[in-house]
């Protein structure tokens, strides 16, 4: 595959947390002579503008996000919606299918393999039907990777108790969580959810995929990257990570692209009037949106601890509860200026953490803002909200034990 001209499609998933580290990934790719093409539905087409000016080599595929009777109208996108809506955008996308199949067949010079995402496991029986390689990219890290396809594999049973415990006796350090930390896809198929089905088959089909890439790294990840090999008998599972843009360049920390009401220089002004190892950088990622009791009890600790902060939030869609989400409590942005920057939206995360005056970073656990954390050398605070978030924290804590 690292032929001059081979062609490969990549198919990112629409979220923030997905479309990040893949296209970051097609960065790198496109610098070896690769023909790329990579697909989007029209909404996600302005994310690419970044890649696309600093490779013009590359082809896009735009297709018609397919409509689905549970997703609201204009809000096909990951980022627009809460985390309970992934596996009716993933059936949605799966009705791209036959215009892929379509695309390939009339294409003069189709690819010879699909990078596409965990989500996109139907993508595999594509790759079949072509007779081309299908290669998964993981946005979560070996060990999470290593718990979702146990659970896939091995459908342990459950009595849908929140606090039974799932034990993973398999996997490397034999990781425990109760059934309300382990993949609600998961916990919606034994429920009996008949969409679930089709998730099963998406998940097994990624295990049967040709090859799996990872935005990890071994000395971070060796002994889940080595369980994947045997567990999957073969050895086409790499570690690529980190995949982050260069260090302190801002023009190609662009290309890790988001709408942000507050600049990069606004931001960086505010952390150089501050002390080193001063601040506390707060943010739950792209798609978490706080509870309003949550709220409280974070902006009461911020205020009275009286320390400086960054905080990055994201304000609920429409398609949350407005009335039980997102609200900043009364008065708490007038009692912290001067020492508290908050920030709704999208901020340069790596610029940030990067800073010589940051000193701890309240995460939830995302696996993108992990990695960041550890190639900034800032010290984590966990609140795992969910997905992989658990097993994230677990890793942090138990098993590397950085605390």
């Amino acid at each position: 595959m690292g032929s001059t001209g081979t062609h490969i499609l990549v198919f990112p998933y629409p979220a923030q947390g997905h479309m990040i580290p893949i296209l970051d990934l097609t960065n790198q790719l496109a610098t070896t002579g690769l023909t790329i093409t990579i697909l989007v539905t029209p909404k996600n087409l302005p994310l690419l503008h970044p890649i696309l000016s600093t490779h013009p080599s590359i082809k896009t595929l735009v297709l018609p996000f397919p409509p689905h009777p549970s997703i609201p109208p204009g809000l096909e996108n990951a980022k627009d919606l809460p985390a309970n809506y992934v596996p009716f955008i993933m059936q949605a996308l799966g009705e791209l299918y036959e215009p892929l199949l379509n695309w390939f067949k009339s294409h003069p010079s189709p690819p010879s393999a699909i990078i596409s995402d965990m989500f996109l496991g139907w993508t595999q029986h594509l790759a079949c039907l072509l007779n081309i390689r299908r290669i998964v990219f993981s946005p979560s890290g070996a060990m999470a990777l290593s718990v979702i396809y146990s659970l896939w594999r091995d459908m342990p049973k459950v009595d849908q108790n929140d606090h039974q415990l799932i034990f993973f006796s398999k996997i490397p350090n034999c990781p425990t969580f109760p059934l309300c930390q382990v993949s609600p896809m998961y916990r919606r198929y034994i429920a009996g959810d008949p969409l679930s089905e089709f998730i099963k088959d998406g998940f097994q089909a990624d295990i049967a995929s040709w090859g799996l890439v990872f935005n990890s790294f071994t000395e971070l990840e060796c002994v889940y990257l080595d369980h994947l090999r045997k567990e999957l008998g073969h050895d086409r599972v790499w570690a690529v990570g980190p995949l982050l843009p260069p260090k302190y360049d801002a023009p190609k920390t662009k290309v890790r692209v988001g709408p942000t009401p507050v600049s990069v220089e606004g931001v960086m002004t505010f952390l150089d009037t501050c002390k080193d190892h001063s601040v506390v950088y707060i943010c739950f990622g792209s798609q978490t949106v706080l509870t309003n009791h949550q709220m409280e009890e974070l902006a009461s600790g911020l205020e009275k601890s009286g320390i400086h902060f960054i905080w990055c939030l994201k304000e609920p869609t429409r398609a949350h509860d407005g009335e039980g989400y997102g609200k900043i409590p009364l008065g708490f942005e007038n009692s912290v200026v001067g020492r508290g920057l908050i920030v709704r939206g999208w901020v340069s995360q790596v610029l940030i953490l990067s800073h010589r005056a940051i000193g701890a970073f309240l995460t939830h656990c995302g696996w993108n803002s992990i990695l960041e954390g550890i190639v900034a050398g800032v010290p984590m605070l966990a609140w795992p909200m969910g997905a992989d978030q658990f097993t994230n924290a677990t890793l942090l804590v138990d098993v590397l034990k950085w605390v």
